[in-house]
């Protein structure tokens, strides 16, 4: 069913946009676990893309606090825009650690759970630009859910790993660190989809 809704079209592309710099990071951060050629740069490259989404945020907000109708509701345009707004703060945290703690090898959960990210950006991408016409948006939302189970299974084991002995302390402290930073990632891609679904079930 295609059902539209009126809208301040700005909204819809200020949203577009900050799923689309989402995107453009999580595939940044898959290129550099996959690769793993020149980690400094692609992190700079995610903090460039940090301050692009800063300033999107701060679009939108500023015109949500000047427009009187919404085209959907407030609440949900303000929890869109910050659950957007914390994936690609932990998307460029979690490669600034990778920097910071010196890490030589990124290990293959961390590059499964980036995959995760990044097929979670893309999804995300798709239901934002559905979402002013509302046309089968609900099945991105599944497939994030979907996803960010995976990451937490990916995460669980991951972390129990590193307990099992065999790794230097420090190792563990940094990795636990880093693997709980990407899946934070993903928990807010959910946040991010369960704010869409609400849309959507608001609006049927």
């Amino acid at each position: 069913m295609v059902r539209f809704i009126p809208r301040e079209e700005k909204f819809f592309d200020f949203l577009r946009d900050a799923a689309g710099n989402i995107l453009r990071a999580a595939e940044i951060l898959k290129q550099m676990m996959d690769s793993y050629q020149d980690p400094a740069s692609s992190a700079r490259d995610l903090k460039e893309l940090e301050h692009e989404g800063d300033k999107i945020t701060h679009d939108i907000i500023r015109m949500l606090n000047r427009t009187f109708i919404t085209p959907i509701d407030r609440e949900d345009i303000y929890s869109l825009t910050s659950a957007l707004d914390d994936i690609l703060d932990l998307i460029e945290a979690a490669a600034d650690r990778m920097v910071l703690y010196q890490i030589q090898v990124p290990t293959p959960e961390a590059k499964d759970l980036s995959a995760i990210i990044y097929d979670s950006a893309k999804e995300i991408s798709c239901a934002i630009g559905r979402l002013s016409g509302l046309d089968h948006v609900y099945e991105h939302c599944v497939e994030i859910n979907r996803l960010e189970n995976a990451a937490d299974r990916i995460t669980r084991d991951a972390i129990a790993r590193l307990f099992q002995g065999g790794y230097d302390p420090f190792q563990v402290i940094k990795w636990k660190e880093i693997y709980e930073t990407l899946e934070a990632a993903t928990d807010k891609c959910e946040d991010a989809a369960n704010v869409i679904e609400a849309v959507v079930l608001k609006q049927g």
